[in-house]
């Protein structure tokens, strides 16, 4: 008699996505819980792709700085000399400490371990009580550097060196929304927490819209209406779909001097789920965001932040007008913290099992046939 080996994380979704989207189900509770498939997509996806470490506009000026971790690659983010945006690695090249920590601004990088000190173009300038050592050579020693391209106003970085561009690879969310000018909106606020569910979930919470009456009941949910929600077909590089809005939230729509927008353009808001992990909602009045990394099957590293057009931000009563967004997207993320951790607390239970997906769930669906394509079976 033949034993069948039970099939892995990995095999069991790619079973899961290979019938036609009208017959699908959501993704296995294994890619979700499984550390030997979350080490798979640290490899495969996320060392692999383009990250967002967050707006541009965020390091204005020479010095400022951001740190973040790449499939457990420590990296900086920061604005060099001649003003260009530069990232490389944030590991002292003696005894590999760790260097920056959060964000700021400095005249120099100093390694907290043994004062050795880097300029901002990561080459090594000091190094003390080294002079004794025949192999030191200072000009010889510096940061490795990491991919790092500004794009709409977004800073991406990769440690791939063979990655497409993201001009290149996100030319069709170009197609779509280029007429909004994401680039020109202004970040008001940015922050990063962790919550107590997978990534995937999360991304997923974001991708469909279908959860948004009943989840945010008190909040956006009455903004709404199933029955004119679109989910067109995505792309390999990422999904989307738009809402309608309605008038009860002035900032989801055009400014009245936005001349730019017309028609249904001046109440459409899109949803762009930017694989693997950067999720952007776009309003003609406000845009706000979620830039994800894994910690742990149960985990997720949330950098999340947002801001207005830039009409409202010259608008008389801007200061207002951000006061109001960040209140109503606190509110939104207190709800959908309570839902996603839920849903990871469900992905758990020996009872639970994957259910079949709405309509409204198209860019779910895409989503697992993406990670799907990336985890080698």
């Amino acid at each position: 008699m033949t034993r069948h080996e039970p099939m892995t994380p990995a095999q069991e979704l790619r079973a899961c996505v290979e019938g036609p989207f009208e017959s699908a189900r959501a993704m296995p509770k294994s890619v979700y819980t499984s550390p030997a498939f979350l080490a798979l997509e640290e490899k495969h996806i996320f060392a692999a792709e383009w990250l967002c470490a967050g707006r541009s506009d965020a390091l204005p000026d020479t010095g400022d700085y951001l740190t973040m971790t790449i499939a457990g690659e420590p990296v900086i983010v920061l604005r060099d000399g001649s003003g260009k945006l530069r990232a490389m690695s944030n590991v002292c090249r003696h005894r590999m400490s760790t260097l920056l920590e959060g964000r700021g601004n400095t005249r120099l990088i100093t390694c907290p371990y043994h004062a050795w000190t880097y300029n901002l173009d990561g080459t090594l300038r000091g190094a003390p009580a080294m002079g004794r050592n025949e192999a030191f050579c200072r000009d010889r020693i510096a940061l490795p550097e990491v991919r790092c391209e500004e794009w709409l106003g977004w800073i991406m970085v990769s440690l791939n060196p063979e990655a497409p561009s993201p001009a290149e690879r996100l030319s069709k969310v170009e197609d779509l929304v280029g007429k909004y000018r994401m680039e020109n909106y202004v970040e008001a606020f940015r922050e990063e927490f962790r919550w107590a569910t997978n990534w995937k979930v999360l991304a997923e919470n974001f991708m469909e819209s279908y959860h948004l009456p009943q989840c945010h009941e008190a909040t956006i949910g009455g903004h709404v209406d199933l029955m004119k929600m679109t989910c067109p077909e995505g792309f390999p590089e990422f999904n989307y779909h738009y809402i309608l809005k309605n008038d009860a939230l002035d900032l989801t729509l055009a400014h009245p001097t936005n001349k730019t927008l017309a028609g249904d353009e001046r109440r459409t808001t899109w949803l762009l789920s930017i694989y693997p992990s950067l999720l952007i909602t776009l309003s003609p009045g406000y845009f706000w965001y979620l830039s994800l990394t894994p910690d742990g099957p149960g985990g997720v590293n949330v950098l999340f932040g947002g801001g207005l057009a830039p009409e409202f931000v010259e608008d008389p009563k801007a200061q207002e007008h951000f006061a109001r967004l960040r209140a109503l997207l606190d509110e939104v993320n207190a709800e959908d913290k309570g839902c996603t951790e839920r849903v990871y607390r469900g992905l758990c239970a020996g009872l639970s099992e994957p259910g079949p997906l709405s309509h409204l769930e198209r860019p779910n669906w895409e989503f697992a046939r993406y990670i799907a394509s990336r985890i080698p079976v």
